[in-house]
């Protein structure tokens, strides 16, 4: 049995601008082609923590297009998972004369004195994806509601597998996130509402023991840096140690699809192969190999998070800003980063099942059915 969610489509209209020329600038691994336009060419820098996970390429080019076409210039970094580098290019690009900076963290902990630079230049700063804490330098949040995420997650083990009806009890395991991430954290708190009291009862089974005594020990089964091949090993280390003997896992919490790639790769490595026995598997993203894995049995679903919405508030907000008019949100009271809550604009993501890929992200052009193999 699957479920699906109904999209809460957040559609954000950004003001018309005379469309012109293009321009863009970078550095320091940055891209980006044009020339001045109806923008005022006000320069634009956009820092996403990594070419290597699918999303943030999308994530990065679909923005600077969108910018590019309102007439910005725009400077696109990637600093390689490296804090210390994406610091350099925030610094780069604030000397270039940025107007806003738009900053998916590496380590959101770690950027308040290069905001202060920011600010005293009267520059904003939109935080992506992932709130920058710590400091008062932070304008605005874009991002979905990650919480419901892990709502999703914990929602859907506890529909397939009947947990309402007192069904069990079944052999979990659970990963989380990075623990530099702060949005590991709100994913995690999600599923972990849901599912806590399904372990308290017995119906979930932990049986490595890695399941955190409270929600504030999350970090103890985070992966660093949101590797695959760690949640492999992880993942592998577990089915040797205690999946012994024929004892099988049947539930695996995985808060986005890069760990689930790996850890669908481990569960290959063992001998698990798709079918009524295979275990449940999450997921977050959509990301192809993922997508292409949910079609063959081997994970369960995907938290959808349609990153084209997200590019499109973003851009929205950015010329808001640089127009001086009021900067589009829907939440003040939920995103505090240490120092000050940050006003977010948010969007509500969907679960995708096998049954609902291509409805869901073959007709809304996310996926081609070439890409998947349709």
């Amino acid at each position: 049995m699957s479920i699906s969610w109904k999209k809460a489509a957040a559609v954000v209209v950004g003001l018309g601008l005379a469309t012109g020329a293009l321009a863009a600038c970078g550095d320091d691994g940055g891209s980006g082609s044009g020339s001045t336009g109806g923008g005022d060419g006000d320069l634009v820098g956009i820092f996403m923590p990594t070419k290597e996970l699918p999303r943030w390429n999308r994530d990065g080019a679909d923005l600077q297009k969108l910018l590019e076409d309102k007439g910005y210039q725009v400077s696109l970094q990637y600093a390689d998972n490296k804090n210390e580098q994406q610091i350099s290019q925030i610094e780069n690009v604030i000397n270039q004369g940025a107007k806003v900076l738009v900053i998916a963290s590496i380590d959101g902990t770690t950027l308040g004195p290069t905001l202060e630079t920011a600010a005293a230049q009267d520059i904003k700063v939109i935080a992506y994806d992932r709130l920058i804490l710590n400091t008062p330098n932070v304008d605005y949040y874009a991002s979905f509601d990650n919480e419901r995420v892990g709502t999703f997650q914990g929602q859907y083990i506890e529909e397939q597998l009947g947990l309402k009806d007192g069904d069990g009890p079944y052999n979990f395991e659970a990963f989380a996130g990075s623990p530099d991430d702060n949005n590991a954290r709100f994913f995690f708190k999600g599923a972990y509402d849901i599912l806590a009291p399904y372990v308290e009862s017995g119906q979930l089974v932990a049986v490595s023991g890695k399941w955190p005594a409270s929600l504030e020990d999350w970090k103890s089964i985070g992966i660093l840096g949101w590797g695959s091949d760690d949640a492999q090993s992880e993942m592998e280390n577990r089915l040797n140690t205690f999946y012994t003997g024929g004892k099988k896992v049947q539930v695996v919490l995985s808060p986005n699809d890069t760990l689930a790639l790996g850890i669908a790769s481990a569960l290959e490595n063992a001998d698990y192969t798709p079918g009524p026995d295979y275990p449940i598997l999450t997921g977050q993203d959509a990301d192809k190999p993922n997508t292409i894995n949910i079609l063959a049995g081997k994970q369960s679903m995907t938290v959808w998070k349609d990153t084209r919405l997200l590019g499109d508030v973003v851009a929205t907000m950015v010329d808001e800003i640089l127009t001086g008019t009021e900067v589009t949100v829907n939440n003040t009271e939920s995103y505090d980063n240490g120092e000050k809550v940050v006003p977010a604009q948010l969007l509500d993501p969907t679960v995708v099942t096998q049954d609902t890929v291509e409805k869901d992200l073959v007709e809304s052009g996310f996926w081609t059915k070439e890409d998947l193999g349709l």
